[in-house]
Parts: C-alpha cells; structure tokens; sequence
C-alpha cells in the first residue's frame, strides 16, 4: 500500500489539523464525483480511510471543544480547568479500553503523557475548582476517582481539602491582626473595642468556609457564560473574607496566555524584519501589546492567512 499525503497547514496545532478533517468529512461525495471526473486524481480515500477520519475526529471533538473554552478567553483562571481535564480523562481511558487498534494505540500514548503531566495533583487548579461555586468539593470528589487509582484518589482530594483550610486560616489571621491594629488605634484615641464582639465577628467570620461548602450549589442559564470572580464580588458581604482569599486565587492565570494565542504570536512579532530582536525586547513587544489592549478594551485581529504548508506522510 502506497504512503498518502496530509497537507498539514499549520504543524504545531493539532486543532487546525481536526478543523480541515472535519470540513472534509462534509464533502466526502465530493472527492468521489472528483475522482470520476479528473482522470489524474489517484488518491481517493477509501471506505475504511473515511472510517478513521471519522472516528479521530469524533475523539477530538472534545479536545477541541476544550480548546474553545480555555482559549475563548484571553485570561484562563483556574476555575475552569478541572471539569475540561476530567472530560479528558475519561475520554482517553474510554478509547484506551475499548477502541479500535488505532485508536487504541493513539489514546495510549495520549494517556500516558496525560498521567504523567497530571499525577501529583495542581493545587491550584484544584483549589480552583473548589471555590467556584458551581462545583466546590462535588466536582474534586467525582473527577479524582476519575483520574487517580482507588487508593490514591481519597488522599489527594484531603490534600486538597486540608490545604483549603490552611489557607483560608492564613487569611483569617491576617484580618484578626488588622482588627486588633485598628482596635489599638481606638483605644489610643480614647475608644476602646469590646473584646466580646471582637471574638464574636473572627468566629464568625471563621465559619465562612464551612458555611460555602456545606451551601447548595449555583445553577447559572443553560449556556450562560458564569464569571466566577464576579459572582464572589456580588456575595462579598457574606463572605468577607473568603472573598478576598477568592480573589487572590482566581486572579492567578494559570496559563500567562490563551493558548490560541500561544501557538500564532510568533509568527506576527518574529518576522523577516525582526529576527534579531533580543528576547527582552520581544517580551515587551508581546506584553505590551497585550496589556495596551485590555487597557483600551480593544480586540485583537483575526489573522486568517496562513502561507505556512507542512507535508506529513500517513502510513
């Protein structure tokens, strides 16, 4: 059997490559009328070819869907990252058991990056997920029998739980030293802060965490987006210092760009007329642009075109 060809327009994206098998599969009878009209035309796919584009791209489907997700927004928190990896997860597991020889043996290399890159838990992807208040603990509980084995899996979801906890009593201490600076404050101007309601608003606020976990669940509009960091702000009153803690967590981004964007920068800040910047310099370029933007509420251009063809052989 003769080697065919993939004209793969962009090499280091997988998503492209899905995108252009897709669009084929809606034409499929096209490459047959094709066939019986340019004599020339010899590499028509067969039917078992057209059964492996079809089921690779059923199996991608997801990965491009969580593409879409984490690269839909130019600023990832870490929120949304558990539920796509889960998915993910029990995709690959799911084709590694029992697809087909082929996609047995993609899904198995697949699986065995995926294990390695996730099998000590992401704290903060974790944590993440728990202070979304659509998922809390629920979604760390589900996901890790998933993802971990059945003795592994309890001890990573305490990990995760117990660091919740310390954490957030990190922040309960720094505001009980702020309360007694500005009780200080008082007492030496001659207003003193009963000790009573002191104890009684850092206990309070102390069962903050407790009362989120054990509350039921935010159910948003079906297909809504949900920005987590504006439903903390919204409910900052009575979480006043989970709040804060929140704000912290889900401001870091777990990836510094959307990965969309990661794999077609270079080419438009490294062109022909810049190759000798220095990598400072290119830094600055890509930052600056990008900060120049969110600070103006400007949107970056579509860049379309793409000249750039790499020629892979399919055995």
């Amino acid at each position: 059997m003769s080697k065919k060809h993939l004209i793969q327009d962009v090499s280091t994206r997988w998503n492209a490559t899905y995108a252009m098998l897709s669009n084929a599969l809606e034409f499929k009878e096209v490459f047959v009328n094709y066939a019986d009209r340019e004599s020339t035309y010899k590499n028509l796919p067969s039917d078992e070819d057209w059964k492996k584009v079809e089921d690779v791209c059923s199996f991608l489907a997801l990965f491009e869907e969580t593409t879409k997700i984490i690269s839909g927004s130019e600023y990832p928190t870490s929120n949304l990252f558990l539920s796509e990896l889960f998915g993910i997860k029990e995709a690959l597991d799911a084709v590694a058991l029992d697809g087909s020889e082929y996609m047995k043996s993609m899904a198995i290399k697949m699986k065995t990056k995926f294990d390695k890159y996730w099998g000590d838990c992401n704290l903060l992807i974790s944590i993440g997920a728990a202070l979304d208040p659509r998922y809390k603990m629920k979604l760390i509980d589900f996901s890790f029998r998933a993802i971990y084995s059945d003795n592994e899996a309890p001890r990573q979801m305490q990990i995760v739980r117990d660091t919740l906890y310390l954490l957030f009593e990190e922040y309960i201490d720094a505001h009980k030293a702020s309360v007694v600076a500005s009780s200080s404050s008082g007492t030496n101007s001659g207003v003193a802060a009963p000790k009573s309601s002191f104890a009684s608003l850092t206990g309070r606020l102390g069962r903050e965490l407790d009362t989120y976990l054990e509350d039921g669940f935010y159910i948003g509009e079906p297909g809504a987006d949900f920005d987590a960091l504006a439903w903390w702000k919204e409910n900052n009153l009575k979480f006043r210092i989970l709040s804060k803690m929140v704000a912290d967590i889900l401001a870091i981004l777990v990836t510094t760009v959307a990965s969309e964007s990661a794999f077609s920068a270079g080419g438009r800040v490294i062109d022909p007329h810049r190759c000798s910047l220095g990598r400072n310099m290119v830094d600055m370029f890509i930052c600056g642009a990008d900060w120049y933007r969110h600070y103006y509420g400007l949107e970056r251009k579509k860049n379309k075109k793409n000249e750039d063809t790499v020629t892979i052989e399919l055995p």
